[in-house]
């Protein structure tokens, strides 16, 4: 989800419709989902952007926790975002979803009291990372505050042996950064402030961080 091109959920387009099944597989979603979303503390009457939001699983489940919610989801690739909204619909859920791109955000600045962001970041070159996050920090109301489900860096041979399979799918040049470690420099240089580690979930291919930060 780039200015050049946003990133097929599984790499490419005919695998679109696997993607909720491989994710509940792999990735331990509905624990992340729930972490994510008591680390978030969202309010009522918030209004929150899940940036990346696929197929909206995490803005629907967010909705269900908080219904007085004012909830958007933005993604770049309109087979997820059709999905999207059937899964909304469904479940009763009020998200208004965008198709956009991460790093040329759809709005004014200081729109959002909170940013999630699930699984996304790895998908993206360095280039566009450091120009998602300046975004970020636009969009948020001073005070808000963004958080971030991602995969870690590896802290031991087993677990980078283990994220290879996710190198091998997503690229190299994408999660080079995921390896290195550097999300949290990459928030901290696009102005956002009190970066912070939240704890980290063991799954199929390695470690999943959650990360918070803050607009000052």
């Amino acid at each position: 989800m780039s200015s050049d091109r946003y990133v097929p959920a599984l790499g490419f387009e005919r695998l679109t419709r696997l993607y909720d099944p491989v994710l509940r597989l792999t990735t331990r979603e509905t624990t992340f989902r729930r972490r994510l979303l008591d680390q978030a503390q969202l309010r009522p009457g918030d209004s929150v952007l899940d940036l990346g939001c696929g197929t909206g699983t995490l803005a629907v489940a967010a909705t269900e926790r908080e219904p007085r919610l004012e909830m958007v989801g933005i993604d770049g690739d309109p087979a997820m975002l059709q999905r999207a909204r059937a899964k909304a619909a469904a479940a009763g859920a009020h998200v208004d979803f965008d198709e956009g791109l991460s790093d040329a955000l759809p709005y004014a600045e200081s729109s959002f009291d909170a940013v999630l962001s699930s699984l996304f970041f790895h998908h993206v070159t360095r280039a566009v990372k450091e120009r998602t996050a300046r975004e970020i920090a636009r969009v948020l109301r001073p005070g808000g505050t963004l958080h971030v489900l991602d995969w870690g860096r590896p802290r031991d041979p087993l677990t980078r042996a283990r994220f290879l399979g996710v190198q091998l799918f997503d690229g190299f040049e994408t999660t080079r950064d995921t390896v290195t470690g550097a999300l949290p420099q990459i928030l901290a240089g696009a102005g956002l402030a009190d970066v912070r580690e939240h704890g980290r979930l063991q799954a199929a291919f390695g470690v999943l961080n959650f990360w918070s930060a803050r607009r000052s």
